[in-house]
């Protein structure tokens, strides 16, 4: 697979990221109202950090990359 750029995928990625950033940054009041309070406040928290990690890799076009390796892992080709 090539790498190539594309300026749909780096907005999306950058919206994803800044969601992201926003759960992160609002953690408590989401964890209070959605989840089931304190005990899941590193829950939410790690979820909106692994959303801003997703969301980068798909600013630059790197989840395709991710994917078929994950792929290949899973099928042994």
């Amino acid at each position: 697979m090539d790498f190539t750029f594309s300026f749909g995928w780096m907005a999306a990625g950058l919206v994803i990221a800044a969601v992201g950033g926003a759960v992160v940054y609002f953690h408590r009041p989401i964890a209070e109202n959605l989840a089931s309070g304190v005990a899941s406040y590193d829950k939410v928290k790690l979820f909106g950090i692994i959303m801003s990690v997703i969301g980068l890799l798909v600013t630059a076009n790197l989840h395709i990359i991710v994917l078929e390796l994950f792929v290949k892992f899973i099928t042994g080709k």
